[in-house]
C-alpha cells in the first residue's frame, strides 16, 4: 500500500544494497515529511521559482488566446473546460514525469526532486510568515502599514479598514487558506501514498493547479464567468472533502467537538461558498469570535454570513492560534500515516 517493489534497484549483481532499498520502501513517506520539514523552515522564498508561477503564466496566456478569438458565451464554457483539464492534468503529468525520471537516474535524487515539488505545494510558512507580515505594524500600532500590507494578500479594499477590521481579515485569510493551501494538498499527498502508480506529487500538484485556477478565473462576474465557470466548480469538488476532514479533525482536537460541529451546522451552510464558510467557521467555534460581515471591493459592498459566535473581539493571539490549530491537523495527519506505513505492512 505504501511501498514499491525492492526489486526495482537491482543494480549490482541482481542485489539491492540495503540503504536504497529503504528509500524505495520508504521513499513516499519520507518525500512527505521531508515536504513537510521544508515547507516549515523554508517555506516560498519570493526570489525563488515556484510552479504556481508557471501555472500563472500558462492561465494569463490561454485566456488572452481565449477572449481574442473566442465571443459566443458556450465557447468560453467549453474552453473554459479545456483550460481546467489542461492545466490540471498537464501539472499532475509533468510532476510524475519528472519524478519518475529523477528516480531512474538515481533514488535519492528522486526522493529529493519529489520532495521539493511537494513542498511548493504547501503554503504553511507562506501563511504564517503573511499573518505576521501585517499584524507586526498592527501591534506597534501602525496601521496604515497594515493596511498596506494586508492588501497584497487579500482582495477587499483594505485603505480605510479599522484594526478590528484588519484582524478579521487576516483570520479569515487564515483560516480559509489553511485548508486550500495547505492541508488540502497534504490530504491529496496522502491519498497519493495508498495510489503508489500515480503518487503523492501528481496528485498535489493536480489539486494545487486547480486551486490556482479558482484565485485566478473562478469568478462569477465578467469577463470570467464563462471561461472561469469549470474552475471554480472543479476546485469546489476537489476541495468538498478534504474540506469535511478538516472541520472534523479540528473539532476534535478542540475538545468540544459537538459544540464546536453544532455552531459549523447552524452558520457554515449560510456562506455561498461550500468550503470556505466551513473553515472559517470551525475555526472562529473553536477561537470563540465571529467572522463574516460587510466587505468592500472595488467600492462595491458585499455582506458575508456572520460565522461564530462573539464571545470575545479578535486578537492577534486568536490568528496564532489558528495557525496552531492547523499546524497540529497537518502533523495529526501525517503521524496517522506514518503509523499505518509502519503497521500495514506487518498484516
Amino acid at each position: 500500500m505504501f511501498s514499491v517493489p525492492v526489486n526495482e534497484l537491482n543494480v549490482i549483481r541482481g542485489e539491492t544494497p540495503y540503504l536504497w532499498a529503504m528509500v524505495v520502501n520508504w521513499g513516499p513517506l519520507a518525500t512527505v515529511a521531508i515536504a513537510a520539514w521544508l515547507d516549515y523552515l523554508v517555506g516560498d522564498p519570493w526570489e525563488w521559482w515556484h510552479p504556481v508561477q508557471g501555472m500563472g503564466w500558462v492561465i494569463n496566456r490561454y485566456t488572452k488566446v481565449a477572449w481574442q478569438w473566442l465571443k459566443p458565451a458556450w465557447c468560453l464554457r467549453l474552453a473554459g473546460v479545456g483550460l481546467a483539464l489542461l492545466l490540471v492534468l498537464g501539472s499532475g503529468g509533468l510532476g510524475w514525469s519528472l519524478g519518475t525520471l529523477a528516480h531512474r537516474v538515481h533514488p535519492g535524487l528522486g526522493l529529493i526532486v519529489n520532495s521539493v515539488m511537494l513542498a511548493s505545494c504547501f503554503a504553511g510558512r507562506s501563511l504564517r510568515d503573511a499573518a505576521q507580515d501585517v499584524l507586526q505594524p498592527l501591534r506597534q500600532g501602525d496601521v496604515a502599514t497594515a493596511r498596506d500590507r494586508l492588501s497584497r494578500y487579500v482582495g477587499r479594499d483594505t485603505a480605510t479598514l479599522s484594526p478590528p477590521e484588519i484582524l478579521r481579515a487576516v483570520l479569515e485569510t487564515v483560516t480559509e487558506n489553511s485548508t486550500d493551501g495547505v492541508l488540502a494538498p497534504l490530504f491529496y499527498a496522502l491519498v497519493g501514498l495508498c495510489w503508489p502508480a500515480v503518487g503523492s506529487v501528481p496528485l498535489a500538484l493536480g489539486y494545487k493547479a486547480a486551486s490556482t485556477l479558482d484565485s485566478m478565473v473562478g469568478y462569477r462576474t465578467a469577463p470570467y464567468t464563462d471561461l472561469g465557470w469549470f474552475s471554480a466548480k472543479l476546485d469546489d469538488v476537489l476541495t468538498w472533502i478534504p474540506c469535511r476532514c478538516v472541520v472534523v479533525t479540528l473539532a476534535m482536537l478542540s475538545g468540544r467537538p459537538r459544540q464546536v460541529l453544532r455552531i459549523c451546522r447552524r452558520d457554515a451552510i449560510q456562506d455561498p461558498s461550500p468550503n470556505s464558510g466551513w473553515s472559517e467557521c470551525v475555526y472562529a467555534a473553536i477561537l470563540g469570535v465571529q467572522v463574516g460581515g460587510l466587505n468592500y471591493y472595488n467600492g462595491v459592498p458585499r455582506p458575508k454570513p456572520l460565522l461564530g459566535d462573539p464571545t470575545h473581539a479578535i486578537a492577534p493571539a486568536d490568528i496564532e492560534q489558528a495557525l496552531r490549530l492547523t499546524r497540529r491537523c497537518f502533523l495529526g495527519w501525517g503521524a496517522i500515516a506514518i503509523l499505518l506505513g509502519i503497521l500495514i505492512p506487518m498484516l
